[in-house]
């Protein structure tokens, strides 16, 4: 979600004051840090970025230094109590109201501080996207309902709430339009969606999928991130009949103890969860998962990591991300002691990533020597002779191709396997399948 904000905070003051983006703070008239509080120490790291910055304002005072994001959204007015010199304080609400905090911080010369809750009101002020990439992040819904007790979106993003299903399908189309092949549809609990339509009916996210791929030029559907509790059996049934939506699904389980899932109020079992599972894969065999873990979540023992492990194996995840349990104030969780030695926690996060990374490189050799259709999205960053692209279920593969394929689907033979990176050679680009297809019809 940050990625997607700070992409659009990019083009809205591209739009609004002809800025553009560089990598030299010196070089800069605005400094804007957007922000994430859900990594540990996330506060902490601000203010020490934030440090840095400080000394560019001492020899620049017309520089505006900004802050947003959801450690802004969490500490407010706190972050000029530590940094006077910081102008700007936004939440991920507000960002739109950039280009005029901007203007009036240049021309008074005093500070502005706007973490309110305006909900989808953002998203009728900020430009249409401009991409030159195949694939594009579209964002259809804000905040979370859920109140897991370790999380703290709830409180810096707001409840849910949904987007009027006709503007999402006006943005894909416009996306399809500039050569996008495949969307990525982004929201904390994105399966909740419920929009409202242009008739003033209540779209569910199952319904949103079926109406994106009938857009044309879109080829591949994508979404993260959803959760259990809305993994309902009518979403299941897209994947019957949605060719278009990938068999690749991250879906967080945070831990594999019922008794850790009710402390974190997760509402629901491990049971439950792989009930979904398994009617997703028999419906699509191949499907691969990932998923999210909290390790040392306060009382965790050791027999809830072990049934965590037990998950893993059972479910055979393909990747996660995984992360040591960190106190976020103002949550729930941490008012419950955290008695767990930080050294042990790190030995379990040890084990548990090498079981899947093991797990994840059992599932890369069982694709080698088989053709998989990428979408080619771009060269590849440490050799240029190679192209990149990206499989249905998720992997990156790379070979050598020429700079016209990207933005196309073409068929590869994988050759070789490095962990989630795959290598192989160019089989089909879509020209010659389509012109194929054309022949046989002849």
């Amino acid at each position: 979600m940050n990625e997607y904000d700070s992409s659009k905070i990019a083009d809205l003051l591209s739009d609004t004051h002809d800025f553009s983006l560089t990598d030299i703070a010196e070089e800069a008239d605005v400094l804007l840090l957007n922000t994430c509080s859900i990594r540990e120490k996330a506060q902490e790291k601000v203010f020490h970025q934030l440090g840095r910055w400080k000394n560019l304002k001492k020899h620049n005072s017309k520089l505006i230094i900004g802050v947003g994001g959801c450690v802004a959204s969490q500490e407010g007015m706190q972050i000029r109590q530590r940094a006077n010199y910081v102008d700007i304080i936004f939440g991920p609400q507000t960002l739109h109201r950039l280009p005029n905090m901007i203007d009036a911080v240049d021309s008074r010369r005093i500070p502005i501080i706007d973490i309110s809750f305006p909900e989808l009101e953002k998203f009728d002020y900020l430009p249409m996207t401009r991409i030159e990439n195949p694939t594009a992040f579209v964002s259809i819904m804000e905040g979370c309902n859920k109140y897991c007790t370790f999380c703290i979106v709830p409180y810096t993003r707001g409840e849910e709430i949904s987007r009027p299903c006709d503007d999402i399908l006006f943005e894909i189309s416009h996306l399809a339009n500039q050569g996008v092949r495949e969307v990525n549809l982004l929201g904390q609990n994105v399966n909740a969606y419920r929009g409202i339509t242009f008739e003033g009916k209540i779209c569910t996210f199952s319904e949103l999928l079926r109406l994106i791929s009938m857009i044309d030029g879109i080829d591949r559907i994508r979404f993260t991130t959803s959760h259990p509790m809305e993994f309902t059996d009518d979403l299941i049934d897209v994947y019957k009949d949605t060719p278009k939506l990938v068999s690749f699904l991250h879906l967080p389980v945070q831990s594999g103890s019922d008794r850790i899932l009710t402390l974190m109020k997760r509402s629901y079992t491990v049971t439950e969860y792989k009930q979904i599972i398994r009617k997703l894969q028999a419906i699509r065999p191949n499907i691969q998962i990932s998923s999210d873990f909290i390790i040392g979540f306060p009382t965790e023992s050791q027999q809830d990591f072990e049934k965590t492990l037990k998950l893993v194996k059972e479910i055979n995840f393909d990747m996660s991300f995984s992360f040591i349990y960190s106190q976020r104030p103002g949550t729930p969780a941490a008012d419950i002691s955290d008695n767990i030695p930080i050294e042990e926690k790190k030995e379990r996060l040890s084990i548990l990533q090498n079981h899947i990374n093991q797990q994840a490189l059992q599932w890369s050799r069982r694709m080698l020597g088989t053709t998989q259709r990428l979408l080619v999205e771009g060269p590849s960053s440490k050799n240029t002779i190679e192209l990149t692209g990206r499989t249905v279920n998720n992997r990156i593969v790379k070979f050598k191709g020429s700079i016209n394929m990207i933005g196309t689907f073409v068929d590869v033979k994988i050759t070789d396997v490095y962990g989630h990176t795959l290598y192989g050679v160019l089989l089909c680009n879509e020209n010659k399948i389509a012109h194929h297809i054309a022949g046989n019809h002849a």
